[in-house]
């Protein structure tokens, strides 16, 4: 089917978040069944769990809730068929990743982008803050890394990345994966289908997706 431009979710991604993983890996398929749109929407988890008083990922702070975390998602990408190996570093800095799926969120090869990054860093045990792992994830894309990157760290695009995140915080964004249906918020990759089922069936608003200072 194909998808309907009136029909719209934001999909809200955190290269570090481990639910984010099966999430990208599944979200064009699941949307293009119901003909509807993705906006895709990076943005940094860091400076919200600042905010909540937390200097790390809540899954290293709480070990219980963190050797569940890791057990449950190798349940779940093996229900998906989707390779899995838990990264030697967690979490690792998706910032680079994130200013360039930013900065290019209306090009036509973020999504692929997206998904090389999750697959080097859960699948690969790769290091995605760095530049060659970027650049690879680029070239799988079919892109040239130099030029990307290099746009990527101008200032501008710093600035972005910034809003961005700012704007997850106003629309009440605490953790990722999360899908916003006009001012509906959906969490967790378990909420996708019900996040695609909102949008199929309910009137959408007008998307609040627009970076503004």
């Amino acid at each position: 089917m194909s998808a309907d431009p009136d029909m719209r979710i934001e999909f809200w991604f955190e290269f570090a978040s481990t639910y984010s993983y099966p999430a990208a890996m599944r979200i064009e398929r699941v949307a293009a069944n119901s003909g509807v749109r993705i906006d895709w929407r990076a943005f940094l988890l860091g400076p919200i769990f600042t905010s909540q008083g937390w200097n790390d990922s809540p899954f290293n702070i709480y070990g219980a809730k963190g050797r569940y975390m890791w057990r449950d998602l190798e349940r779940l990408c093996g229900e998906l068929q989707l390779p899995f190996r838990q990264p030697a570093t967690f979490p690792r800095s998706g910032l680079l990743a994130a200013r360039i799926a930013c900065h290019f969120s209306e090009s036509a090869w973020l999504p692929e982008f997206v998904r090389a990054v999750y697959r080097a860093n859960f699948e690969h045990d790769e290091d995605i803050a760095a530049k060659p792992t970027i650049g690879k994830c680029l070239a799988a894309a079919g892109q040239d890394p130099q030029p990307i990157i290099a746009a990527a760290e101008l200032p501008a695009s710093k600035e972005e990345l910034r809003l961005r995140t700012e704007q997850a915080v106003r629309q009440g964004i605490f953790g990722a994966p999360s899908f916003m249906v006009g001012n509906e918020l959906f969490w967790g990759n378990d909420r996708l289908e019900s996040a695609i089922d909102w949008c199929a069936t309910h009137s959408v608003r007008p998307s609040v997706g627009t970076i503004t200072k």
